[in-house]
């Protein structure tokens, strides 16, 4: 799927610096980007949900130590 990315000047300065640094393309290193951003995203979407039911799970035992 094709489309088109407006970056900021500093940004895309920063983004051609980085691609000579890797010898590599703006392109490659966006797609590498939008991959982790992606991966993080679920990691922290899964994290989020365990943590609710765990605190769904032992919510009576929370509420007694925080009454203690």
């Amino acid at each position: 799927m094709a489309m088109t990315v407006r970056l900021p000047e500093e940004l895309d300065a920063q983004l051609t610096a980085l691609a000579e640094r890797r010898h590599t393309s703006k392109h490659a290193l966006l797609i590498e980007a939008a991959d982790r951003f992606l991966r993080e995203e679920v990691t922290t979407e899964q994290a989020v949900t365990i943590a609710r039911g765990v605190a769904d799970r032992y919510s009576e035992l929370l509420k007694k130590l925080e009454d203690a």
